[in-house]
């Protein structure tokens, strides 16, 4: 069969048809897009202003806020558009961009998560050789290189994904473009294609994984060897944090992508996709940084300065 599509546009499903939900569930996404909205923002803004926030930490979660605002901004705002008004067309074109940009991201979190494991592998391991091992050309290719490989990995699915002839129908069972509900739509062999997914996935999210899992568990064995226990306890609570955030994000997207068409519920791949499209993105500013002292220290000199220049002016 030729690699052409029949279609134009796709008819996107959704979360429910329920016409009762559209406007309650409307308004929780709209607030849970704002707060990720505004906590990664205002994230962004606090280490770019605050010089005590100029180090390899504080630059990697710069990129990551930048990030979970670029893959919840790639599908977010076309959900709560279709609940407003009910339009669940969305062109070929629109589409493929809107499935580029989210693979794109979400691979650049992934292993911007590996490459912050490393930093405090560095940081607690090493602390003594911290500045002269996180130096800034490694942090600057600990963040490029995700950045590469997002944007590569898209290239190949987006290519391996839309070869394809979508001639059976254009009703994707789903709120945004995914892989899954996308190949189920296909009249093209798809064999090859789940081959391909399930090997960049695989290798994706297993370096990544291998990177966290190797990183903490020197971290583990270090805390176990300190002797002061308000060191062990901020050790600790800053390894909870993250590995409750890495969790979430893997654990979802590995069930949702390591599996065959066949074995698909779209029930609960719609679920899981919620938590990685829109909850994790709003969670992380919470889970890495307003708990930092640090950052809520940068945060009340921000709001400080800008009282006092608010009294100045009246």
């Amino acid at each position: 069969m030729e690699n052409s599509t029949e279609v134009t546009e796709f008819i996107l499903l959704g979360l429910t048809d329920d016409p009762e939900l559209q406007i309650p569930l409307f308004i929780i996404f709209s607030l849970i897009y704002l707060i990720t909205l505004v906590g990664n923002l205002r994230m962004i803004k606090l280490i770019l202003l605050d010089s005590h926030l100029h180090t390899p930490m504080y630059f990697f979660l710069c990129n990551l806020s930048l990030v979970d605002l670029g893959y919840s901004s790639a599908v977010t705002p076309k959900v709560m558009a279709r609940f407003l008004t009910g339009d669940n067309i969305i062109p070929y074109n629109s589409c493929v961009t809107q499935f580029f940009f989210f693979v794109a991201f979400i691979t650049v979190e992934s292993f911007l998560l590996a490459s912050m494991a490393y930093d405090r592998y560095a940081a607690v391991c090493k602390p003594l050789h911290y500045t002269t091992t996180m130096t800034t050309s490694v942090c600057t290719c600990l963040v490029i290189g995700p950045y590469i490989c997002g944007f590569l990995n898209a290239s190949i699915h987006t290519g391996n994904i839309f070869r394809l002839s979508f001639c059976r129908s254009n009703v994707v069972d789903h709120f945004f473009c995914d892989a899954p509900p996308l190949l189920t739509l296909s009249c093209s062999d798809n064999y090859i294609s789940e081959m391909i997914i399930l090997f960049v996935v695989g290798f994706n999210d297993l370096f990544s994984v291998l990177v966290i899992l190797i990183s903490y568990l020197f971290i583990f064995i270090t805390i176990l060897r300190m002797r002061s226990s308000e060191g062990c306890q901020k050790a600790f609570s800053t390894c909870a944090s993250h590995l409750t955030a890495v969790s979430i994000f893997y654990g979802t997207g590995i069930f949702m992508y390591l599996q065959t068409s066949s074995s698909h519920s779209m029930g609960t791949d719609k679920l899981a996709s919620v938590f990685y499209t829109m909850v994790v993105p709003m969670l992380n500013p919470l889970v890495y940084s307003l708990r930092n002292k640090e950052v809520k220290s940068a945060f009340r000199k921000t709001v400080g300065k800008a009282k006092s220049s608010i009294g100045l002016m009246f």
